[in-house]
């Protein structure tokens, strides 16, 4: 069982990225919207914690930037009926704290919103985690992810990227300019925004 891969961020795809070890490998890993925009420049050094998915005819990495993530992703693929492709289409709805929220409150529209998840599948995942989580764990965890956030300036670059969205580029694009931008970290919105359409103009 791999448990994380640990190198350089080379590529980003539209549902994947690419990290490469100290071996030289390069290994492609599935992962939600909501880590793609959270993914540093290219060239950076990254730590994905992994789920390797066993099939006859494939082997699939699954990634997440934490284990808490990572933990929600398997919990949602123990819901009979959804595989890891339908809890990562979750999870690019829904980030891993708003589900938790949306379980314990019996928000049926929240989860419907993922592609591919109607209403008696978002009713039997309510049913089959609503006791696997706790709303104490639930407020302790949001709580942590939001002072992580605020201090590795994530969230600039997550507005940056749904503004480009906006804008008609695909995540894809609005992922890989903002991965290009030198200092993103240090810079507000409306500044990464501003330097990504550069970059966009010039790809």
């Amino acid at each position: 069982m791999i448990s994380y891969i640990k190198g350089e961020l080379t590529e980003v795809f539209d549902n994947s990225i690419v990290v490469e070890n100290s071996s030289g490998i390069g290994m492609n890993i599935m992962v939600p919207g909501s880590v793609l925009e959270r993914m540093p420049v290219i060239g950076s050094e990254v730590k994905i914690y992994t789920y390797l998915h066993v099939k006859e005819d494939a082997l699939t990495l699954y990634g997440f930037l934490n284990r808490d993530d990572l933990s929600v992703f398997r919990l949602l693929i123990t819901v009979n009926g959804i595989g890891p492709k339908g809890a990562i289409g979750i999870l690019s709805t829904i980030t891993p704290d708003d589900l938790r929220f949306a379980v314990l409150s019996d928000d049926v529209k929240a989860i419907c919103a993922a592609p591919g998840i109607g209403a008696k599948t978002a009713q039997k995942l309510i049913i089959e985690l609503k006791d696997k989580l706790k709303l104490e764990d639930a407020f302790e965890m949001k709580m942590a992810h939001n002072e992580s956030e605020a201090v590795s300036g994530t969230d600039a670059r997550s507005d940056t990227i749904q503004a480009l969205m906006a804008l008609g580029y695909g995540r894809s694009e609005a992922v890989k300019a903002v991965s290009m931008i030198d200092g993103s970290d240090g810079k507000d919105s409306e500044a990464l925004l501003k330097e990504a359409l550069r970059k966009l103009a010039l790809i």
